[in-house]
C-alpha cells in the first residue's frame, strides 16, 4: 500500500535533476558511486506508486557542450530515462524552477513537497533546492541519491567530492531543505502508507 496519490498536499513530485549521459564523461574524481542505483530504487517506488515524477536535463547554449542540442551527451541515461507517461523539463541554466515550466506544473497539481535528487550537489541540486523553498514547497535532498566532483575551492585549494557534496548538504540543512538518505524516505513514505491503510 502507498500514499493516496489523491491527497496532493502530502504527494512528493520525485525532482531528477541531470541524469544524462554527458555526465558519465567526466573523468574527474566523483563521490556516491552508488547514487544511481539510489535514483532508480526511488524512481522505481514513484512508478510503483503512481507518484508525480519529474525528469531534468540541462541543454546547453554552448554548441561545443556534451549537453547541446542534438548531442548524445543530452540524452538520458538509459536505465533512469522517462517512461512516455513521465514530466520531462529542459533547463539551460543550474537552476531547474527558471524559465522551465516546472513551477507552474506543480501548482497546477497543486503539488507543494518535492525530493530531489541527481548532480552536481553544489550546483544543479543546490541552486533547485533553493529556490524550491524560497517559493514555499517542503523540499527534501537525498544526499546519497546525488553526487558531485572534486573541486577547487575559492583559495586554490583541491576539494574532494566528498567534501564539495558535504558542504552543499550543509548549505542547504534545515534553512533550505530536509537532507535525509534514501532509505530513511523510503520508510517514512511507507510508513505513511501504513497508516493510511
Amino acid at each position: 500500500m502507498h500514499p493516496n496519490p489523491a491527497n496532493t498536499r502530502e504527494t512528493p513530485a520525485l525532482l531528477i535533476i541531470d541524469m544524462q549521459q554527458g555526465i558519465q564523461r567526466v573523468s574527474t574524481p566523483r563521490n556516491n558511486p552508488g547514487a544511481e542505483a539510489c535514483i532508480a530504487q526511488l524512481l522505481e517506488y514513484w512508478r510503483s506508486a503512481g507518484l508525480p515524477l519529474v525528469h531534468i536535463r540541462h541543454i546547453s547554449r554552448q554548441a561545443d557542450s556534451v549537453f547541446a542540442p542534438g548531442q548524445r551527451g543530452a540524452l538520458f541515461q538509459p536505465e533512469l530515462a522517462p517512461q512516455a507517461t513521465e514530466q520531462v523539463f529542459e533547463k539551460n541554466v543550474t537552476d531547474a524552477f527558471i524559465h522551465s515550466g516546472l513551477e507552474r506544473w506543480l501548482h497546477a497539481r497543486n503539488i507543494r513537497r518535492v525530493v530531489i535528487v541527481g548532480v552536481a550537489s553544489e550546483n544543479s541540486v543546490e541552486a533547485t533546492a533553493r529556490s524550491a523553498s524560497n517559493l514555499g514547497y517542503i523540499t527534501q535532498v537525498v544526499a546519497d541519491a546525488c553526487y558531485t566532483f572534486d573541486k577547487t575551492d575559492y583559495y586554490g585549494q583541491l576539494r574532494s567530492a566528498d567534501e564539495v557534496h558535504a558542504m552543499a548538504m550543509a548549505n542547504l540543512r534545515d534553512e533550505y531543505a530536509e537532507v535525509l538518505t534514501s532509505t530513511d524516505l523510503l520508510a517514512a513514505l511507507l510508513g505513511a502508507a501504513s497508516r493510511i491503510s
